[in-house]
């Protein structure tokens, strides 16, 4: 058995801002058939200590970054857990990274150092008993851990970092570094520094032994300036210490033949059910019932989205006879623009802002099709639940949206094997073209139903990607091992 501390900022179902959160709660299940045993330490959020049903004291800290705190063990179902509750970090309103207002909190380079310098302590032996084989950090808010490990007391534990969004880097200034408790020596281009401040997922990515992304396509694009976001020279030396593993999605949660979220349960062969549940989707958004297909959008509303392109699209969609439901939040310039949208065409457009997990599942489950214009996508995990309920996804082709959605052009229409349509990104006039091939093909019914049965037997699980895991954390191993 393979012991792996994970440490991340959120986890389904505890704590969610993204998709994040799904594959930190998808993978500890995903990796136990392959004889790997995880154990996730994530900050104490009022959410995370509510939903928890006992906990026990297994670390305390008379002063970590400047308040006392302590580690707590958990289990919820089979899932084991570390919890640092530190209330003067982690106790406060707002959102897991900023204030009520919206705005990030000054303090989450201190918030999120405490939370890797603790996992660190743990890798090193701080919990009586436990000792994991290798710390595997999911993106910059966890990412300082390997830093921490390696000038901590197993510095040759191996360790891995994930890659979930490398738009998202925790930088920050020079002047911090003197509090991290980090020798002198890690302040350097060989270490934490990065452009002259701080970089913590930098440090992440120059002291893992192993870095992955969430899609095979994202590891190719993020070694280019286009999409490297600085970090592109880095990345490409070391090339070899990168793998592009796709995400999965959890096939339980995710089933529209059980979907408690949703009012009528279908499977590939009962499509004609998804009716019952666009109604139920009309109604929740003011949108009255129609011929032409009604599109829906479940996202950030961000420009990395494509979202203002699409708010600026919204006229020509409903013109070419589509209707749209909206579920997001985000940018106040997009979101305004989408309301703007929603005055202009009552009945025809909704727009509902912020976030709600059973009506995500209730979109999936009624809409015709799912727009995904982003400008880049490490991977997405909405379009996975979109082929999962018949529901065919619109997208751009960047990321993991081209790895997982099949165009529907001639060639894989005839063959059988299309699940959505498939566009260039970034621009208005590739946006309206697929939207109106969209349209053409919802005519189609036979067609479109294959699309939707194509899209839903799909294997999107997790069991080929926590496959491809097990075989990396082995390899670590492997390379630690004398011969």
């Amino acid at each position: 058995m393979v012991d792996i501390l994970a440490v991340a900022s959120e986890m389904h179902p505890l704590v969610k801002t993204g998709g994040l959160a799904d594959v930190v709660g998808a993978l500890p299940a995903a990796l136990a058939p392959y004889g790997v045993r995880v154990t996730t330490i994530l900050p104490g959020y009022p959410a995370v200590l509510a939903a928890l049903p006992t906990t026990r004291t297994v670390a305390r800290y008379a002063d970590l970054f400047g308040a006392p705190a302590r580690v707590l063990r958990a289990t919820l179902g089979e899932t084991r857990l570390l919890v640092l509750d530190a209330p003067l970090h982690f106790q406060r309103d707002g959102s897991l990274y900023g204030d009520p207002s919206g705005r990030e909190w000054s303090d989450n380079w201190q918030r999120f150092a405490a939370l890797s310098s603790v996992a660190a302590d743990v890798a090193g032996g701080a919990i009586k008993g436990y000792a994991p084989d290798i710390v595997h950090a999911h993106d910059w808010q966890a990412a300082l851990t390997l830093a921490y490990v390696r000038h901590g007391r197993r510095p040759d534990l191996p360790t891995v970092a994930t890659i979930h969004n490398l738009a998202f880097q925790g930088r920050f200034d020079a002047d911090i570094f003197p509090a991290l408790g980090l020798p002198w020596s890690a302040f350097a281009t060989e270490g934490v520094e990065y452009y002259g401040g701080v970089g913590y997922l930098k440090a992440g990515l120059y002291y893992a032994d192993a870095i992955t992304t969430v899609s095979p396509a994202y590891a190719d694009e993020i070694l280019t300036p286009t999409h490297g976001m600085g970090l592109d020279g880095l990345l490409a030396a070391r090339r070899g210490r990168l793998h592009g593993i796709l995400n999965g999605i959890d096939t339980v949660e995710w089933d529209s033949a059980t979907d408690r979220h949703v009012p009528v349960h279908y499977g590939p062969r009962g499509l004609a059910e998804r009716r019952r549940n666009r109604r139920a989707v009309e109604k929740r958004f003011g949108i009255a019932p129609g011929d032409g297909p009604l599109f829906a959008v479940v996202s950030r509303l961000t420009w990395q989205k494509g979202m203002d392109i699409l708010a600026d699209e919204i006229d020509d969609l409903v013109a070419m006879g589509g209707r749209l439901a909206v579920l997001g939040s985000g940018d106040r310039g997009i979101e305004g623009a989408m309301l703007d949208a929603a005055a202009r065409h009552r009945g025809k457009v909704g727009v509902l802002t912020g976030y709600d997990e059973s009506l995500s599942h209730l979109v999936q489950a009624g809409a015709d099709a799912l727009l995904i214009p982003s400008r880049f996508e490490p991977c997405g995990l909405t379009q996975l639940y979109a082929l999962r309920y018949g529901c065919i996804p619109v997208v751009a082709h960047t990321g993991g949206l081209g790895d997982t959605v099949i165009d529907a052009n001639q060639a894989a229409l005839a063959a059988g094997v299309a699940t959505g349509v498939v566009h260039d990104p970034g621009t208005r006039e590739a946006l309206h073209s697929g939207i109106h091939r969209t349209i053409a093909l919802y005519r189609e019914r036979e067609t479109w139903a294959t699309m939707q049965r194509a899209g839903m037997r799909a294997d999107f699980s997790w069991r080929q990607s926590a496959a491809r895991y097990a075989a990396l954390y082995h390899s670590l191993l492997q390379e630690r091992t004398p011969a």
